[in-house]
């Protein structure tokens, strides 16, 4: 049987002055050197210039970050204006990029807000460009990061499900929207125009 299948407990003490840990009685020298590295990272982390000794916390939300987020998606938003469609879609992925990398002590809300903004605009681009299956895709993700108070990325995708012809799967992504965004005038106008071509194919 070896050493690291045997479990030894070993007599330890701490120092009630200097919180240094030590061995009671002999001790082997791996022993000595993981207690003289503790002891070492302890005394380092109480020199710091902090409250209690303890690192700061990191800033909640990089302002950088957020300044470089909100450039693409207005440079995005400014080319699809003027019909640029490709052109938007590249600064609304860069855009995406950056807010999709954010560190995970950061508010996870503040990113699903810019994502749910930037999938919808993006999907809106790829529609500019009749890429049907791409903008459903986004639209879809942008729903999935906020279902409640996006009726835009709702209808984006039940358009894009009809131009394809999906005429069921479109019915039933807008009547969800609908549970959702109740009365929203869009999607009821979509829901009409779902019927009308249904009707017509039969």
């Amino acid at each position: 049987m070896s050493e690291q299948d045997t479990f030894t407990q070993l007599p330890l003490q701490m120092d009630p002055q200097t919180k240094a840990i030590s061995s009671i009685g002999p001790s082997s020298r791996a022993l000595t050197a993981e207690l003289e590295a503790l002891n070492n990272m302890h005394r380092s982390l109480l020199t710091l210039d902090t409250p209690f000794g303890f690192p700061p916390p990191p800033v909640p939300v990089h302002p950088k970050r957020s300044a470089m987020v909100t450039k693409f998606r207005d440079s995005g938003n400014d080319h699809f204006k003027k019909g640029k469609f490709p052109d938007a879609i590249k600064h609304y992925t860069l855009g995406l990029q950056a807010a999709l990398s954010r560190p995970l002590w950061e508010p996870g809300q503040l990113c699903r807000e810019e994502v749910t903004g930037l999938y919808s605009n993006r999907a809106q681009a790829h529609m500019g460009l009749r890429n049907w299956p791409q903008g459903a895709v986004d639209a879809e993700a942008s729903v999935e990061a906020k279902k409640m108070g996006n009726a835009k990325a709702w209808w984006r995708r039940g358009k894009c499900l009809i131009e394809m012809g999906r005429l069921e799967e479109a019915k039933v992504w807008v009547k969800r929207g609908l549970e959702i965004e109740s009365g929203e005038k869009d999607l009821m106008e979509l829901m009409r125009e779902i019927e009308r071509r249904a009707g017509r194919a039969e």
